[in-house]
Formats: structure tokens, C-alpha cells, sequence
């Protein structure tokens, strides 16, 4: 339960039929932007100390512990172990035969830009791709966000505790994205995550070639992505040279180009870049322009042939950030196999689990499970230990956020999922779900489960005959 307050809020809104929005949190405060023209106004709910025993832990930094105990207190991890007695005032849940994990942590999604139910794009809320320059990096994905959209109540069911939304894939330069807490809220700066370093996407491949022919203009090879890329990244670095120069007084600073200060930015390593690229060739080509211009490049998305070029993404210290077993629904995936984060883990390669559609990204931890399950068959033993990593610490890591997520480690946010059962089962579901502490989902209770405007009063479906 979320306490009173929050309870009496919860029966209020819905008598009068507005979205779930208070629950546990208090008025949205006035801060002041830092760089970015819509600041984080996240208050985390009032964290419901809670110790958890008896229950088989994977703490999502390398380790399994059985019939463990956790504390949450502050709304903090503090402590993981054996025999931890219970604080004055904290409330005890008996997990015996149940799992706890952390918070999955999902780094590819469309949530909030591309809104559920989906309908046809001239007419729904889809606005995950502005096509109209195929350089946009200036653009801000969170001016798009609609906190009603269904799929972020259906993700915090399947134990998703923050999300990092991307822009669409048509762009080479495709903005900037947002990382978010999965919290019911009514404006997107209330479920921004504070201190989340920046992030851009950027595409290669069939995406930005099938569109950008379609409307008949460039690019329309792979010829013309790169020599794109090119243009964008000379333009960029020449006015970064300029700005440089202005700030040690040796010329005034230039006119201000949004789109070629995001680039600059990213050029100096302050906006974590993150490219959607299936094919390993691909890959290899924008490495070595990111190589030519010093752009560093944190993850590429997708990247199904990631496994041809393990040696390539360890030497340049980039993560892949995968599909479980998506496969042919365009030619560039052909070559896609199951074993891919399985190969990429052995080879000592940085790994993650990604959801881009809103139907996967319920089921995260079952996609795991899928991976694992495929490098098993084929010889190549992941534990579920490690597994849990792919959609815990791993895109943590990704977003800059390994510090404050990502692990049960004492000091960190007590981002906490507990499950009914094993979480690599289809039998398994997510009983409690805590975000900085507080109980922010519970199966067991409807009271505490978040209902979005869109979702409230809608007639109840009849099972079929």
C-alpha cells in the first residue's frame, strides 16, 4: 500500500475520473533549466521501508544469493544478505520462494512518442520520426511524450522501472532522447530522470534509405548516409573550432546553430551517441567515421550482426543493444541469429536487451530469457546471474546511470522488482514493483496500480464464447 494520503488521492481521482498522477507524490516544484529547456521536475513518492526475506536474489552485479534478505530504507538499497534483522517501523515481507531483481532498465524505447493503441500514423499520437530533415539532432524527443500512453503502466507491470525513449530511426541525425522513472505522472519533466546524461540518435541502413527515397530526395544509398554523416560532422567540428576559439578570446562566438551545437556536443563526448544499425558492415563503416571525426559512440541498437564483429565493438568500446530473436522483417536482419548476446557475453563484449516495441517491452525479463535459453542450446553456458545484466546493469551502464541503478548494491536507488517465481518463467509475474523505494505497483492490490485517463472509464472488454 502507498499510505494513506496516497490511497484517499488514489479513490478521488477516479471518482472524478483523472489520471493517477499524485499517487505518493507531492506538487510539482519550479526548477530551473541546466542546459536543457525542460528540466526534470521528478519527486520521487514517499518510499515505503521494506525489508524482504527468504527469497533467491540475482543483484544484478554478477551474483545469485539464496534465501537472502533486502532492506529498503530512505529509499535506498541498504543492505543485501543473510539474517538482516528489521529496523524499528519497517514493514517485513516474507518472499520464501519468490525472486527479487532490480528495476529492468530499458534503453531502446518508443513509449510516450509512439502511443498505444496504434492507429494510422496521419492520425494517431506517432510522433517518434520528423522526417523532414534527415539532420535534425537539435529535436527533443520529450516534447513528443503523452504520460497517458497505456504502455508505460503495461511496461511498470512487467517490472520496467526506467526507460530511455529514442527518436525514430529515419534521421541520420535523429535528437536528442530522454531517460524517464516509469511513475505515473502528467507532464514528461515529472518522470525525467535528474542528472541522466544526454543522449542522440542517429540511423544507418534501410531506414534512412527507404524513406528518404520515398520522398524522393537524399539519401538514398549507403553512399549518400555516410557522405551525409560526413557534411554534418565537418559542419559541426568547424563550428566547434570556432567556439573553442571564442572561449580562449581569440574571436566572438559564432551564431548559434542548434543543430550543429548537438553535434558539437556529442563531438566532445557530452551526449551519449546511440546508433540504430543492424548489418556488421554498417557498423564497421560508422566506426570509422566516428574514428575519423573522434565521435564516440556509446551503443548501437538493434544490431543483429553484431556477433560478426565482436572484436571490433570491444576494441572501440561500444555496446550492442540487441533483439532476443527478431528476425526477416526486412532484408538488413537477415542474417540475425538467437545467439547474439549469448556470442557477444562469451566474447567479452558489452551486451544488452531491448524492447522497441511497446509489446515487448512488457515482457523484458522474458526476453532474456530467450537469449539465455539460445547460447545454452548452443553450447555457450550464461547463467541466470549474468543474464539478468543484459536488462539491469548493462543498460545502465549505457545511459550513465550504473552508478544510481542497475544493482542491489548498498547506496543505490532502491529500484526493486519482486517476482512471483523463477523471472526467466512464462509462469512468473511481477508482484511488487518499488521505484526510489516507494511501492509503485502491486499485483495483489488494483488500489496501487496506476490507470491512465486513456484507460479510465473505458468499458470492459467480455471474454469471448
Amino acid at each position: 500500500m502507498l499510505g494513506d494520503r496516497s490511497s484517499h488521492c488514489a479513490r478521488t481521482l477516479l471518482a472524478c475520473g483523472v489520471v493517477l498522477a499524485c499517487i505518493g507524490f507531492p506538487a510539482l516544484p519550479h526548477a530551473q533549466p541546466t542546459g536543457n529547456p525542460f528540466p526534470s521536475t521528478y519527486r520521487p513518492a514517499a518510499p515505503t521501508d521494506t525489508l524482504l526475506i527468504n527469497a533467491t536474489v540475482l543483484d544484478g552485479a554478477g551474483n545469485r544469493h539464496e534465501r537472502a534478505s533486502l532492506l529498503i530504507r530512505g529509499g535506498l538499497i541498504a543492505a543485501l544478505g543473510e539474517d538482516i534483522d528489521a529496523p524499528t517501523g519497517v514493514r517485513t515481507i516474507d518472499a520464501e520462494g519468490r525472486w527479487i531483481t532490480p528495476g529492468i532498465v530499458d534503453p531502446h524505447s518508443h513509449l510516450g512518442s509512439g502511443s498505444m493503441p496504434y492507429t494510422p500514423v496521419e492520425l494517431s499520437a506517432w510522433d517518434v520520426n520528423e522526417i523532414g530533415d534527415p539532420a535534425a539532432p537539435h529535436l527533443y524527443v520529450e516534447t513528443t511524450i503523452r504520460t497517458q500512453d497505456p504502455g508505460f503502466a503495461a511496461a511498470l507491470a512487467g517490472g520496467v522501472t526506467t526507460i530511455q525513449v529514442l527518436p525514430g530511426s529515419v534521421n541520420l541525425f535523429g535528437g536528442y532522447s530522454v531517460v524517464l522513472k516509469n511513475v505515473p505522472a502528467r507532464t514528461p519533466q515529472a518522470m525525467k530522470f535528474p542528472g541522466a546524461p544526454p543522449g542522440m540518435k542517429m540511423a544507418c541502413g534501410e531506414n534512412p534509405k527507404y524513406n528518404y527515397s520515398e520522398l524522393g530526395r537524399a539519401p538514398r544509398t549507403r553512399m549518400g548516409i555516410v557522405a551525409g554523416y560526413q557534411q554534418v560532422l565537418d559542419d559541426a567540428t568547424d563550428y566547434l573550432e570556432k567556439l573553442k576559439r571564442s572561449r580562449r578570446g581569440e574571436n566572438g562566438e559564432p551564431p548559434h546553430d542548434p543543430k550543429l551545437a548537438a553535434v558539437a556536443a556529442a563531438l566532445e563526448g557530452e551526449v551519449r551517441v546511440h546508433i540504430h544499425c543492424y548489418r556488421a558492415d554498417d557498423m564497421a563503416i560508422v566506426l570509422d567515421v566516428a574514428s575519423h571525426y573522434g565521435l564516440p559512440v556509446t551503443a548501437f541498437h538493434h544490431a543483429s550482426e553484431a556477433y560478426k564483429i565482436p572484436d571490433l565493438l570491444v576494441e572501440r568500446d561500444v555496446c550492442s543493444v540487441v533483439f532476443a530473436n527478431w528476425w526477416g522483417f526486412k532484408m538488413e536482419v537477415f542474417d540475425a541469429i538467437r545467439e547474439n548476446a549469448a556470442m557477444l557475453e562469451k566474447y567479452g563484449a558489452c551486451v544488452t536487451l531491448h524492447s522497441d516495441s511497446a509489446i515487448t517491452g512488457q515482457r523484458l525479463n522474458l526476453e532474456a530469457a530467450k537469449a539465455m535459453a539460445a547460447g545454452q542450446h548452443a553450447g555457450l553456458d550464461i547463467p541466470r546471474r549474468v543474464a539478468i545484466q543484459w536488462i539491469t546493469l548493462n543498460p545502465a551502464q549505457i545511459l550513465g546511470l550504473d552508478d544510481r541503478i542497475g544493482s542491489l548494491e548498498p547506496g543505490k536507488n532502491a529500484d526493486v522488482v519482486l517476482w512471483s517465481g523463477d523471472p526467466f518463467s512464462v509462469y512468473t509475474r511481477a508482484d511488487l514493483v518499488f521505484i526510489d523505494g516507494a511501492l509503485i505497483y502491486d499485483r495483489s492490490g488494483p488500489a496501487d496500480q496506476h490507470v491512465s485517463d486513456f484507460i479510465l472509464g473505458q468499458p470492459a472488454q467480455e471474454p469471448r464464447p
